[in-house]
Protein backbone atom coordinates (compact mmCIF):
# COMPACT_ATOMS: atom_id res chain seq x y z
CA UNK A 1 0.00 0.00 0.00
CA UNK A 2 2.85 2.34 0.53
CA UNK A 3 3.95 2.31 -3.09
CA UNK A 4 0.15 2.83 -3.83
CA UNK A 5 0.14 6.07 -1.65
CA UNK A 6 3.44 7.26 -2.79
CA UNK A 7 1.62 7.39 -6.45
CA UNK A 8 -0.93 8.67 -5.83
CA UNK A 9 -0.70 12.59 -5.54
CA UNK A 10 -4.17 14.04 -6.00
CA UNK A 11 -6.41 13.78 -2.53
CA UNK A 12 -9.60 12.99 -4.78
CA UNK A 13 -7.91 10.03 -6.81
CA UNK A 14 -6.95 8.07 -3.63
CA UNK A 15 -10.68 8.71 -2.60
CA UNK A 16 -11.72 6.66 -5.38
CA UNK A 17 -8.73 4.27 -5.10
CA UNK A 18 -9.27 3.63 -1.60
CA UNK A 19 -12.93 2.25 -3.49
CA UNK A 20 -11.28 0.98 -6.31
CA UNK A 21 -8.42 -0.94 -5.01
CA UNK A 22 -9.87 -2.20 -2.07
CA UNK A 23 -14.13 -2.14 -2.86
CA UNK A 24 -14.95 -0.72 0.80
CA UNK A 25 -14.85 -4.80 2.05
CA UNK A 26 -11.26 -5.04 2.99
CA UNK A 27 -9.23 -2.43 4.95
CA UNK A 28 -12.29 0.13 4.43
CA UNK A 29 -15.03 -2.04 5.12
CA UNK A 30 -18.09 -0.46 6.26
CA UNK A 31 -20.41 -1.34 8.92
CA UNK A 32 -23.36 0.66 9.96
CA UNK A 33 -21.08 3.69 8.92
CA UNK A 34 -17.96 2.34 10.74
CA UNK A 35 -14.27 0.85 9.73
CA UNK A 36 -14.58 -2.99 10.84
CA UNK A 37 -11.25 -2.79 12.69
CA UNK A 38 -11.95 -6.24 13.53
CA UNK A 39 -9.99 -7.18 10.14
CA UNK A 40 -7.25 -4.85 10.43
CA UNK A 41 -3.80 -5.91 11.08
CA UNK A 42 -2.59 -2.98 13.10
CA UNK A 43 1.07 -3.85 13.07
CA UNK A 44 1.07 -2.49 9.31
CA UNK A 45 1.63 0.96 10.18
CA UNK A 46 2.00 2.26 6.89
CA UNK A 47 -1.62 0.95 5.98
CA UNK A 48 -3.15 4.31 9.00
CA UNK A 49 -3.44 6.55 6.33
CA UNK A 50 -6.19 4.45 4.54
CA UNK A 51 -8.87 5.79 7.81
CA UNK A 52 -7.43 9.42 7.98
CA UNK A 53 -8.58 9.72 3.75
CA UNK A 54 -11.58 7.69 4.95
CA UNK A 55 -12.27 11.03 7.12
CA UNK A 56 -11.76 13.17 4.35
CA UNK A 57 -13.92 11.40 1.98
CA UNK A 58 -16.85 11.78 4.44
CA UNK A 59 -16.22 14.96 5.20
CA UNK A 60 -16.28 16.08 1.39
CA UNK A 61 -19.18 13.75 0.33
CA UNK A 62 -21.54 16.32 1.43
CA UNK A 63 -24.89 16.28 0.69
CA UNK A 64 -26.32 18.80 -1.34
CA UNK A 65 -28.42 19.88 1.29
CA UNK A 66 -25.97 20.99 4.07
CA UNK A 67 -24.12 24.15 2.47
CA UNK A 68 -28.15 25.44 1.13
CA UNK A 69 -29.57 24.99 4.69
CA UNK A 70 -26.10 26.44 6.76
CA UNK A 71 -25.66 29.43 3.36
CA UNK A 72 -29.29 30.48 2.90
CA UNK A 73 -29.58 32.24 6.75
CA UNK A 74 -27.35 35.10 5.64
CA UNK A 75 -28.92 38.16 3.68
CA UNK A 76 -26.76 37.88 0.98
CA UNK A 77 -28.39 35.27 -0.48
CA UNK A 78 -31.91 33.83 -1.13
CA UNK A 79 -33.65 30.36 -0.68
CA UNK A 80 -34.58 30.02 -4.25
CA UNK A 81 -36.38 27.07 -5.71
CA UNK A 82 -39.78 29.03 -5.31
CA UNK A 83 -42.47 26.83 -5.78
CA UNK A 84 -40.83 24.33 -4.94
CA UNK A 85 -39.74 23.89 -1.71
CA UNK A 86 -41.61 26.79 0.52
CA UNK A 87 -40.16 25.77 4.03
CA UNK A 88 -36.59 26.33 2.69
CA UNK A 89 -37.44 29.93 1.60
CA UNK A 90 -39.18 30.26 5.49
CA UNK A 91 -36.04 28.73 6.96
CA UNK A 92 -34.36 32.20 4.76
CA UNK A 93 -36.43 34.02 7.31
CA UNK A 94 -35.79 31.74 10.36
CA UNK A 95 -38.99 30.51 10.51
CA UNK A 96 -37.61 26.66 11.36
CA UNK A 97 -40.19 24.02 11.09
CA UNK A 98 -39.05 21.38 12.61
CA UNK A 99 -40.87 18.53 10.40
CA UNK A 100 -38.84 20.17 7.04
CA UNK A 101 -37.45 17.11 5.85
CA UNK A 102 -33.75 18.99 4.96
CA UNK A 103 -33.26 20.02 8.53
CA UNK A 104 -33.53 16.32 9.33
CA UNK A 105 -30.78 15.42 6.70
CA UNK A 106 -28.31 17.69 7.34
CA UNK A 107 -28.58 16.94 11.42
CA UNK A 108 -27.95 13.38 9.79
CA UNK A 109 -25.35 14.02 7.39
CA UNK A 110 -23.27 16.15 9.78
CA UNK A 111 -23.33 13.51 12.88
CA UNK A 112 -22.71 10.74 10.67
CA UNK A 113 -19.58 11.94 9.60
CA UNK A 114 -18.19 13.33 13.02
CA UNK A 115 -18.89 9.60 14.18
CA UNK A 116 -17.17 8.15 10.50
CA UNK A 117 -14.40 10.72 11.76
CA UNK A 118 -13.80 10.01 15.16
CA UNK A 119 -13.66 6.11 13.90
CA UNK A 120 -11.52 7.08 12.02
CA UNK A 121 -9.38 8.68 14.70
CA UNK A 122 -9.34 5.74 17.23
CA UNK A 123 -8.69 3.41 13.98
CA UNK A 124 -5.26 5.09 14.30
CA UNK A 125 -4.69 5.47 17.81
CA UNK A 126 -4.60 1.78 17.47
CA UNK A 127 -2.19 1.83 14.75
CA UNK A 128 -0.47 4.43 16.44
CA UNK A 129 0.19 1.23 19.58
CA UNK A 130 2.38 -0.62 17.09
CA UNK A 131 4.34 2.44 15.13
CA UNK A 132 7.47 3.19 15.48
CA UNK A 133 10.27 5.55 14.55
CA UNK A 134 8.44 8.18 12.52
CA UNK A 135 5.19 6.52 11.74
CA UNK A 136 5.06 7.89 15.99
CA UNK A 137 4.45 11.54 14.43
CA UNK A 138 2.91 10.85 11.43
CA UNK A 139 -0.04 8.91 13.60
CA UNK A 140 0.18 12.35 15.85
CA UNK A 141 -0.73 14.68 12.52
CA UNK A 142 -3.46 11.86 11.46
CA UNK A 143 -5.17 12.10 14.37
CA UNK A 144 -4.40 16.13 14.56
CA UNK A 145 -6.09 16.06 10.98
CA UNK A 146 -9.31 13.71 11.94
CA UNK A 147 -9.69 16.60 15.07
CA UNK A 148 -9.27 19.61 12.52
CA UNK A 149 -12.56 17.88 10.33
CA UNK A 150 -14.54 17.41 13.54
CA UNK A 151 -14.22 20.79 14.50
CA UNK A 152 -15.15 22.24 10.85
CA UNK A 153 -18.41 19.72 11.43
CA UNK A 154 -19.36 20.61 15.00
CA UNK A 155 -19.10 24.56 13.90
CA UNK A 156 -21.52 23.95 10.77
CA UNK A 157 -23.68 22.49 13.31
CA UNK A 158 -23.86 24.87 15.47
CA UNK A 159 -24.11 27.94 13.32
CA UNK A 160 -27.29 25.93 12.05
CA UNK A 161 -28.85 24.79 15.72
CA UNK A 162 -26.87 26.61 18.30
CA UNK A 163 -27.25 24.50 21.12
CA UNK A 164 -26.11 20.65 20.38
CA UNK A 165 -24.48 17.13 20.74
CA UNK A 166 -20.91 17.41 21.24
CA UNK A 167 -19.89 13.89 19.81
CA UNK A 168 -15.92 12.90 20.51
CA UNK A 169 -15.75 9.31 20.11
CA UNK A 170 -18.07 6.56 18.44
CA UNK A 171 -19.65 5.68 22.12
CA UNK A 172 -23.01 7.27 20.77
CA UNK A 173 -25.04 6.25 23.82
CA UNK A 174 -22.71 7.95 26.27
CA UNK A 175 -22.23 11.07 24.13
CA UNK A 176 -26.07 11.34 24.06
CA UNK A 177 -25.92 10.73 27.80
CA UNK A 178 -23.48 14.07 28.08
CA UNK A 179 -26.58 15.99 26.81
CA UNK A 180 -27.02 19.29 24.84
CA UNK A 181 -23.85 21.79 25.08
CA UNK A 182 -25.00 25.04 25.12
CA UNK A 183 -23.21 27.09 21.61
CA UNK A 184 -20.67 29.01 23.80
CA UNK A 185 -19.69 25.76 24.85
CA UNK A 186 -19.55 24.13 21.62
CA UNK A 187 -17.54 27.19 20.18
CA UNK A 188 -14.89 26.93 23.20
CA UNK A 189 -14.54 22.91 22.80
CA UNK A 190 -14.08 23.49 19.10
CA UNK A 191 -11.17 26.19 20.11
CA UNK A 192 -10.10 23.41 22.44
CA UNK A 193 -9.94 20.93 20.01
CA UNK A 194 -8.21 23.12 17.58
CA UNK A 195 -5.19 24.26 20.16
CA UNK A 196 -4.83 20.45 20.31
CA UNK A 197 -4.50 19.58 17.06
CA UNK A 198 -2.17 22.45 15.93
CA UNK A 199 1.32 21.36 17.41
CA UNK A 200 0.89 18.08 15.01
CA UNK A 201 -0.03 20.10 11.64
CA UNK A 202 2.53 20.40 8.78
CA UNK A 203 3.15 24.37 9.21
CA UNK A 204 2.50 24.81 5.64
CA UNK A 205 -0.30 25.88 3.17
CA UNK A 206 -2.57 23.25 2.16
CA UNK A 207 -1.35 23.04 -1.11
CA UNK A 208 2.03 22.66 -0.02
CA UNK A 209 1.57 19.27 1.17
CA UNK A 210 2.58 16.40 -1.23
CA UNK A 211 1.08 13.25 0.85
CA UNK A 212 -2.33 14.71 0.88
CA UNK A 213 -2.36 17.69 -1.60
CA UNK A 214 -5.11 20.21 -0.35
CA UNK A 215 -5.35 18.36 3.04
CA UNK A 216 -5.50 20.20 6.30
CA UNK A 217 -2.75 22.11 7.88
CA UNK A 218 -2.08 23.99 10.71
CA UNK A 219 -3.39 27.45 9.13
CA UNK A 220 -6.62 25.60 8.28
CA UNK A 221 -6.80 24.79 12.27
CA UNK A 222 -6.30 28.20 13.22
CA UNK A 223 -9.15 29.79 10.35
CA UNK A 224 -11.66 27.19 12.29
CA UNK A 225 -10.44 28.34 15.77
CA UNK A 226 -11.00 32.31 14.70
CA UNK A 227 -14.34 31.36 13.06
CA UNK A 228 -15.52 30.01 16.52
CA UNK A 229 -14.46 33.29 18.34
CA UNK A 230 -15.73 35.04 15.93
CA UNK A 231 -19.53 33.38 16.43
CA UNK A 232 -18.83 33.88 20.24
CA UNK A 233 -17.95 37.42 19.41
CA UNK A 234 -14.40 37.46 21.17
CA UNK A 235 -12.61 39.14 18.43
CA UNK A 236 -9.35 39.40 20.25
CA UNK A 237 -8.52 35.68 19.93
CA UNK A 238 -9.70 36.08 16.12
CA UNK A 239 -7.22 38.93 15.76
CA UNK A 240 -4.30 36.80 17.44
CA UNK A 241 -5.91 33.75 15.70
CA UNK A 242 -5.94 34.96 12.32
CA UNK A 243 -2.48 37.23 13.10
CA UNK A 244 -0.63 33.92 13.35
CA UNK A 245 -2.07 33.09 9.46
CA UNK A 246 -1.22 36.34 8.19
CA UNK A 247 1.97 36.61 9.77
CA UNK A 248 3.10 33.37 8.58
CA UNK A 249 3.54 35.17 5.01
CA UNK A 250 2.59 31.88 3.43
CA UNK A 251 -0.95 32.84 1.70
CA UNK A 252 -1.69 35.01 -0.98
CA UNK A 253 -4.55 36.62 -2.95
CA UNK A 254 -5.32 34.98 -6.00
CA UNK A 255 -4.70 37.17 -8.85
CA UNK A 256 -7.80 36.79 -10.85
CA UNK A 257 -10.93 36.66 -8.13
CA UNK A 258 -13.08 35.62 -11.18
CA UNK A 259 -11.48 32.70 -11.56
CA UNK A 260 -10.63 31.76 -7.96
CA UNK A 261 -13.94 30.05 -8.07
CA UNK A 262 -13.24 28.07 -10.94
CA UNK A 263 -10.76 25.65 -11.65
CA UNK A 264 -7.76 27.75 -12.30
CA UNK A 265 -8.51 28.62 -8.40
CA UNK A 266 -8.09 24.95 -7.46
CA UNK A 267 -5.51 24.71 -4.57
CA UNK A 268 -4.28 28.26 -4.98
CA UNK A 269 -2.14 29.84 -2.17
CA UNK A 270 -5.08 31.49 -1.09
CA UNK A 271 -7.38 28.70 0.12
CA UNK A 272 -7.30 27.53 3.39
CA UNK A 273 -9.26 24.41 2.82
CA UNK A 274 -11.56 23.25 0.30
CA UNK A 275 -13.40 20.19 -0.27
CA UNK A 276 -11.44 18.33 -3.18
CA UNK A 277 -13.38 16.75 -6.33
CA UNK A 278 -12.35 15.53 -9.61
CA UNK A 279 -13.72 13.60 -13.27
CA UNK A 280 -9.99 12.77 -13.61
CA UNK A 281 -10.21 14.59 -16.84
CA UNK A 282 -11.40 11.34 -18.61
CA UNK A 283 -14.68 11.87 -20.94
CA UNK A 284 -15.88 8.27 -19.09
CA UNK A 285 -15.79 6.20 -15.99
CA UNK A 286 -15.91 7.06 -11.92
CA UNK A 287 -15.58 10.51 -10.90
CA UNK A 288 -15.82 11.69 -7.48
CA UNK A 289 -18.20 15.48 -7.55
CA UNK A 290 -20.31 16.90 -5.60
CA UNK A 291 -23.47 17.62 -6.77
CA UNK A 292 -23.66 21.72 -8.19
CA UNK A 293 -27.26 20.96 -9.41
CA UNK A 294 -28.98 23.07 -6.73
CA UNK A 295 -26.69 25.58 -7.75
CA UNK A 296 -27.37 26.18 -11.39
CA UNK A 297 -29.98 27.34 -13.49
CA UNK A 298 -32.65 25.51 -14.81
CA UNK A 299 -32.78 27.79 -18.31
CA UNK A 300 -29.49 28.61 -20.09
CA UNK A 301 -27.86 28.71 -23.21
CA UNK A 302 -24.31 27.46 -22.24
CA UNK A 303 -21.57 27.67 -24.40
CA UNK A 304 -21.25 24.44 -24.36
CA UNK A 305 -24.32 23.26 -25.85
CA UNK A 306 -24.25 20.07 -24.01
CA UNK A 307 -23.82 21.14 -20.27
CA UNK A 308 -26.51 20.19 -18.24
CA UNK A 309 -28.14 23.58 -16.14
CA UNK A 310 -29.38 22.78 -12.51
CA UNK A 311 -32.34 23.48 -9.80
CA UNK A 312 -32.71 27.12 -9.46
CA UNK A 313 -32.13 26.51 -5.83
CA UNK A 314 -29.67 29.53 -4.85
CA UNK A 315 -30.16 33.07 -5.39
CA UNK A 316 -28.28 35.89 -4.26
CA UNK A 317 -29.88 38.97 -2.44
CA UNK A 318 -31.18 42.06 -4.02
CA UNK A 319 -29.68 43.50 -1.13
CA UNK A 320 -26.42 42.60 -1.59
CA UNK A 321 -26.26 43.15 -5.44
CA UNK A 322 -27.76 46.60 -4.55
CA UNK A 323 -25.00 46.79 -2.08
CA UNK A 324 -21.88 46.03 -4.70
CA UNK A 325 -23.17 47.55 -7.25
CA UNK A 326 -23.22 50.88 -5.28
CA UNK A 327 -19.69 50.18 -3.90
CA UNK A 328 -18.54 49.63 -7.78
CA UNK A 329 -17.70 46.26 -7.47
CA UNK A 330 -17.59 45.45 -10.79
CA UNK A 331 -14.98 41.91 -10.65
CA UNK A 332 -16.66 40.89 -7.52
CA UNK A 333 -20.13 41.54 -8.87
CA UNK A 334 -20.14 39.37 -12.23
CA UNK A 335 -18.10 36.75 -10.10
CA UNK A 336 -20.83 36.35 -7.60
CA UNK A 337 -23.85 36.67 -9.07
CA UNK A 338 -25.63 35.43 -12.75
CA UNK A 339 -28.08 37.27 -13.66
CA UNK A 340 -31.01 36.86 -15.86
CA UNK A 341 -32.97 39.64 -17.81
CA UNK A 342 -36.06 39.39 -15.11
CA UNK A 343 -33.17 39.92 -12.35
CA UNK A 344 -32.23 42.72 -13.84
CA UNK A 345 -35.63 44.03 -14.34
CA UNK A 346 -36.35 43.66 -11.15
CA UNK A 347 -33.09 45.57 -10.22
CA UNK A 348 -34.46 48.22 -12.49
CA UNK A 349 -37.61 48.38 -10.84
CA UNK A 350 -35.86 50.50 -7.72
CA UNK A 351 -35.92 54.25 -8.65
CA UNK A 352 -32.42 54.82 -7.91
CA UNK A 353 -30.96 51.97 -10.07
CA UNK A 354 -32.72 52.63 -13.41
CA UNK A 355 -29.41 52.88 -14.87
CA UNK A 356 -26.93 49.87 -14.40
CA UNK A 357 -23.40 49.84 -14.98
CA UNK A 358 -22.85 48.22 -18.62
CA UNK A 359 -20.58 44.88 -16.90
CA UNK A 360 -24.07 43.84 -15.74
CA UNK A 361 -25.21 40.96 -18.44
CA UNK A 362 -26.90 37.71 -18.18
CA UNK A 363 -24.42 36.45 -20.41
CA UNK A 364 -21.44 35.66 -18.61
CA UNK A 365 -17.50 36.31 -19.23
CA UNK A 366 -17.36 32.52 -20.79
CA UNK A 367 -20.05 33.22 -22.75
CA UNK A 368 -23.10 31.02 -21.08
CA UNK A 369 -26.49 32.66 -21.40
CA UNK A 370 -28.54 32.74 -18.42
CA UNK A 371 -32.59 33.10 -19.46
CA UNK A 372 -35.21 33.53 -16.80
CA UNK A 373 -36.10 30.59 -14.71
CA UNK A 374 -39.34 30.36 -12.68
CA UNK A 375 -37.47 29.66 -9.26
CA UNK A 376 -35.24 32.41 -8.65
CA UNK A 377 -33.89 35.58 -10.23
CA UNK A 378 -30.53 35.14 -10.26
CA UNK A 379 -27.63 32.42 -10.20
CA UNK A 380 -24.54 32.38 -7.67
CA UNK A 381 -21.62 32.97 -9.28
CA UNK A 382 -19.03 31.39 -6.76
CA UNK A 383 -20.61 28.28 -7.45
CA UNK A 384 -20.47 28.49 -11.18
CA UNK A 385 -18.30 26.51 -13.50
CA UNK A 386 -18.33 27.69 -17.16
CA UNK A 387 -19.30 25.24 -19.40
CA UNK A 388 -16.20 26.02 -21.63
CA UNK A 389 -14.33 24.33 -18.30
CA UNK A 390 -15.98 21.36 -18.19
CA UNK A 391 -13.60 18.47 -19.14
CA UNK A 392 -15.62 17.12 -22.91
CA UNK A 393 -17.89 14.69 -22.48
CA UNK A 394 -18.93 15.43 -18.63
CA UNK A 395 -21.76 17.35 -18.84
CA UNK A 396 -23.05 17.58 -15.02
CA UNK A 397 -23.39 20.91 -13.81
CA UNK A 398 -19.68 22.14 -12.20
CA UNK A 399 -18.52 18.76 -12.98
CA UNK A 400 -14.95 18.45 -11.54
CA UNK A 401 -14.97 21.54 -9.40
CA UNK A 402 -14.00 21.92 -5.65
CA UNK A 403 -15.74 23.65 -3.04
CA UNK A 404 -14.16 26.24 -1.58
CA UNK A 405 -14.38 26.43 2.52
CA UNK A 406 -12.17 28.86 3.88
CA UNK A 407 -10.16 31.26 2.21
CA UNK A 408 -7.44 33.61 3.37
Amino acid sequence: MKNVTQKLKSLPLMLMACVLLFSCNDLLEENDGQLATGDLDFTQTDDMILPLVGAYAVTYSRGWEDPLLVGVRGDDVNAGGLGDQPLFAETDLFNYDNGFWMFNQVWENFYGDILDINNARETIEQYKEFATGDNIALADQYIAETKVLSGFQHLQMSKLWSDIFIITSTNVEQELDNGIFTKEEVMLYISNLMDEAIPFLPDARPNERTDLPGGVTKYTALAIKAMAHLELENYQMVADATSEIINSNKFMLYPDFYELFKKPGQLSNENLFELQFSDFNSDSGPVSNHLYAPFGPSNWDPFVETASGGWGFYEPSLKYIKFMIDRGEETRLVTSVNFTPRGIDEIMEDPNYTTLPSYISNVTLDGDVFNDYPRAMFGSGKHYLPSNQLTPGRNSYGSGKNFIVIRY
